[in-house]
């Protein structure tokens, strides 16, 4: 297998987690977590916690899901909207404090969430009318469930994707099995090890996002979507294309070529390590943080999404999430990244060579009465 990397896309910063992600306790109790409004024929989304980055809760989920099946069968709904408040971010990603806390002691919280963000994934993935993914801002993790299996996505010279799940002893799940093996070359797969950020232009180039339209102008645009009247996709397409904005110049300064063969992580470490570029170097060392067991799981999950349908990955995910819940490293990641701050995880197992294929099985195998379904 070949692992190619053959794009010109730039370096921006090293992984990291927002750093207010886990800043739960900081909205406010008495605003709306979600807005849901009809602006004409269109139904509008805001996700409205900012100062959370917007973070999707199990709440949020709750109210999104309903109101999206309303809207799908609603004669006086054309189109629907979707857009974070605050101005920094789309969502930065899933609640994770509150699903760490329900794993360790038991509460079906760590079962729920995951359930439900899956199951409103899925039906993204298959609304019958435009969906439209403002991602004007940071849009990490369940943000990006909330946005890539829709239609369009519209990002600004303000995104920034990433999935940095393998730093937390996670994977990237919400259908991440499903669009990331799907990209160029095995861009997928590079992005889904690493936790790599992709900002503005960038994340449309790869195909993360549909259009590029520029942030003083997503007012305007969302004005112009709301005006249509019975629009077709083709219709919402033309509409986003006539915004869109063609840049010829890159936003960051350093540039990526990179082409190794893959056939195991361990092959893309080694090929990483003996590469003399400053960028393979900074890889391999990034690699080096993430969880082994994650690290082993997303390459497996990657390697067999790549020939399975939206709902089929999902279910694989929701089997591969109830597995870290069972194991130790996601409690360890999120104590390492989100609470302590010292980014000293302490994984078991602590190698690659340690993690067997008996268990990365393990994490595979289904789930009986309890496996999702859709």
């Amino acid at each position: 297998m070949i692992f190619t990397f053959d794009l010109h896309v730039c370096i921006y910063s090293s992984l990291s987690f927002p750093s207010d992600l886990n800043a739960v306790q900081m909205s406010s109790a008495s605003a709306p977590e979600v807005l849901l409004e009809k602006v004409g024929r269109a139904g509008v989304i805001t996700l409205n916690r900012p100062k959370a980055m917007n973070a999707l809760n199990l709440t949020m989920t709750r109210l999104l899901y309903p109101q999206l099946k309303e809207w799908e069968t609603d004669e006086q709904t054309d189109i629907v909207i979707i857009k974070g408040a605050g101005g920094r971010a789309f969502c930065a990603g899933g609640d994770i404090i509150a699903v760490t806390e329900a794993g360790k002691s038991g509460d079906p919280l760590a079962q729920d969430f995951f359930r439900e963000e899956y199951v409103l994934n899925n039906t993204i993935g298959m609304y019958k009318k435009p969906y439209i993914a403002l991602i004007d801002g940071i849009t990490m993790g369940g943000g990006v469930g909330l946005s890539v299996h829709g239609r369009f996505r519209v990002a600004t010279e303000k995104t920034v994707f990433a999935m940095p799940e393998t730093a937390i002893g996670l994977f990237p799940d919400v259908g991440g099995g499903y669009f990331l093996p799907r990209l160029q070359g095995k861009l997928g797969m590079f992005l889904a090890l690493t936790g790599f950020r992709l900002k503005g232009r960038d994340v449309q180039r790869v195909g993360v996002a549909s259009h590029f339209v520029e942030s003083q102008k997503i007012s305007a645009l969302e004005l112009d979507l709301v005006g249509l009247r019975s629009p077709s996709n083709e219709d919402v397409s033309k509409l986003l294309e006539s915004y869109q904005t063609q840049v010829t110049m890159f936003l960051g300064v350093h540039c990526i070529h990179l082409v190794h063969l893959v056939c195991s992580v361990e092959g893309i470490l080694q090929n990483l390590n003996t590469d003399n570029s400053a960028f393979a170097k900074k890889q391999a060392e990034t690699l080096a943080r993430m969880s082994p067991t994650s690290l082993k799981i997303t390459f497996r999950q990657l390697e067999q999404g790549a020939a399975m349908s939206l709902q089929d990955v999902l279910v694989m995910e929701y089997r591969l999430c109830q597995a870290c819940m069972r194991g130790k490293d996601f409690y360890e990641g999120v104590r390492s990244v989100l609470i302590d701050k010292d980014h000293s995880p302490r994984w078991s197992p602590a190698t690659l060579a340690e993690v067997s294929d008996h268990s990365v099985d393990q994490c595979f195998s289904p789930l009986g009465e309890t496996d999702l379904r859709l």
